[in-house]
């Protein structure tokens, strides 16, 4: 399958089962210590830097922006992403969630940062990703199952994305987003406007 031509594809084993496993038990007990530390008020409900439960794109769910282990697995997957697109790319910003029973993730297509993206499969219960490979909107998707390592590689801002309703306990994924050097997105874009990788939303430059 080539990304040249579909704008999508689906990489086995891009990242090793250890890695996939590793990161998952990582941000698992990230997620276990920031409810803890949010409950017991160590610090303000409006710290995001432990992570957050309220993203408006799946509400009530652990999710965490440039989690600095995420940012490494952005810069380690570029070489791949690299290869598998053709593209020469810039890296923006990782996105991680842990989704729960009955979560669903609404039929969207991303922002400039996320130009080029894949969405890999961290560890939990299978949860299929669907996407429009017609670059339309509201036609019936493809489905496509992802193991633990396993990555979809995709144009985010051309394909329309979903999930239905989730029907397992967890499902951990890390989005990671670049753009191409080709498209003129990658310089008011790089690091998603942060100084370098790893910092979190609050030193991104304002909106101009």
């Amino acid at each position: 399958m080539s990304f040249k031509e579909n704008k999508y594809a689906v990489v086995k084993k891009a990242i090793s089962k250890e890695l996939s496993n590793f990161c998952y038990t990582y941000f698992c007990n990230k997620r276990k210590v920031a409810q803890f530390i949010q409950e017991e008020k160590f610090i303000s409900p409006f710290d995001n830097t432990w992570g957050v439960w309220n993203d408006r794109q799946v509400p009530n769910t652990y999710c965490h922006y440039a989690d600095l282990v995420m940012e490494t697995l952005l810069e380690r997957v570029l070489p791949q992403m690299m290869q598998i697109t053709e593209l020469t790319l810039v890296p923006t910003y990782s996105y991680a969630r842990i989704y729960k029973y009955g979560d669903t993730l609404n039929r969207h297509k991303d922002r400039p940062s996320c130009e080029i993206s894949c969405t890999l499969n961290l560890g939990g219960d299978e949860w299929p990703i669907y996407l429009d490979p017609t670059g339309g909107y509201g036609n019936k998707g493809k489905k496509i199952n992802l193991r633990p390592g396993d990555m979809l590689a995709y144009s985010g801002c051309d394909l329309e994305h979903w999930r239905e309703t989730f029907e397992g306990k967890d499902c951990c994924q890390v989005f990671l987003h670049y753009n191409s050097t080709s498209g003129g997105l990658e310089e008011p874009n790089i690091y998603d406007t942060r100084p370098f990788l790893g910092l979190p939303s609050g030193f991104k430059k304002p909106a101009q």
